[in-house]
């Protein structure tokens, strides 16, 4: 279970958005830690990036292929978050990847949380920080079947270039094959291009199209969910979605002011062109991780159904998250539980929403 689903309902979806979030009480480690907030602060900006590629990893195979493309950083929270975008061409043809990092400031470390957009999945995250000038993520993974272990490194960092390798260890970290090798230098006009949505006879790729843009939020919150609780608080602020891969993805970012005080979330939704439908995943600025799995689902007649399986408070119940009553300027979201499975829900969470009429300062 992710650190975000450990902690009480007080955390959770801070946008409605949000089941289960928060920071879970941690034990502190020994000795000072540096504060590592800042060690992507190099990368924000747009990038031109050459990129070789092993075809068959861990086989014995030299064959290599080459790509080249842009990758795009943008900070989030202040440097606390990023989200990079990266598309590339090569013989393969042309490929599109995004990585959220998130930055814990209990463990000092940070999160990776990659994905494609022919999949629309998010992958095991990998883990780590920097340490003089270098930076290494761990993460374990199945390859071909076999689990394996990932090494993220980040090096040989100057202000207007730097290298990025990923290798694998069948061998419990004894040895290691590099099989992803990046280079990347500064190019400012990178962060202007656009990418173009692939044709999708789905029109599920659009279904976040009307909520791209800055709103005002307003949110009810019940404080004691299944306890026959009529309690609710309020919260109000601010929400700012911009589109990633034309759309097949989007962020949106959530700043709110209540009774708790300012909190901070964001949530990332990415669309899966296999399966046509939604994953939508969520992280408070103060706990560093990305909730997985994910509420999926989907719209049908301007109306979007997302559900997942969670424990709460030691049971597990069904989430469900309704995007309704959706027009150009206003909208309505709600949060329910389900204790029963299914045959009853408990609506826990209202949002309502009407856009800005200009964009907010942060808007992109």
């Amino acid at each position: 279970m992710s650190v975000l689903r450990k902690v009480s309902l007080c955390f959770a979806l801070l946008l409605a958005l949000q089941p289960m979030g928060g920071l879970a009480a941690t034990a502190p480690m020994a000795g000072p830690q540096r504060d590592g907030q800042h060690d992507f602060d190099f990368n924000f900006g747009g990038w031109k990036t050459h990129i070789r590629r092993l075809q068959h990893p861990l086989s014995g195979s030299s064959d290599w292929t080459e790509l080249n493309g842009t990758v795009v950083f943008n900070k989030i929270w202040n440097g606390k978050a990023l989200v990079e975008e990266i598309e590339a061409d090569g013989p393969g043809g042309h490929f599109e990847g995004m990585t959220l990092f998130l930055y814990n400031p209990v463990a000092h470390q940070w999160g990776m949380y990659f994905a494609n957009s022919s999949e629309g999945v998010v992958e095991q995250p990998g883990v780590g920080e920097f340490k003089d000038g270098r930076g290494e993520f761990y993460s374990q993974d199945l390859y071909n079947g076999r689990a394996v272990l990932v090494r993220m490194v980040w090096s040989d960092i100057k202000p207007d270039s730097h290298h990025v390798e990923q290798s694998f260890s069948a061998d419990g970290g004894q040895t290691w094959e590099p099989n992803f090798i990046g280079d990347l230098t500064r190019d400012n006009q990178a962060a202007a291009k656009a990418t173009t949505p692939p044709v999708d006879a789905s029109p599920q790729q659009h279904g976040f199209d009307w909520q791209f843009g800055a709103w005002n939020i307003h949110m009810s919150r019940l404080q004691h969910p299944l306890t026959g609780s009529n309690t609710w608080t309020p919260l109000d602020g601010t929400v700012l979605v911009r589109p990633l891969w034309g759309g097949r993805a989007n962020l949106a970012q959530i700043q709110t002011q209540g009774p708790s005080g300012h909190l901070q979330f964001l949530a990332l939704r990415l669309y899966n062109p296999q399966s046509h439908q939604w994953n939508l995943l969520f992280a408070h600025s103060d706990g560093g991780v990305l909730n997985n799995p994910a509420l999926v689902g989907e719209f049908k007649d301007r109306l979007g159904v997302f559900y997942d399986q969670e424990s709460y408070q030691g049971r597990t119940i069904l989430v469900r998250f309704t995007f309704k009553s959706l027009s150009a300027d206003s909208s309505r979201d709600e949060q329910a539980f389900s204790a029963d499975g299914g045959k009853t829900w408990e609506v826990n969470w209202i949002n309502t929403q009407t856009r800005m009429k200009q964009a907010a300062p942060g808007a992109r």
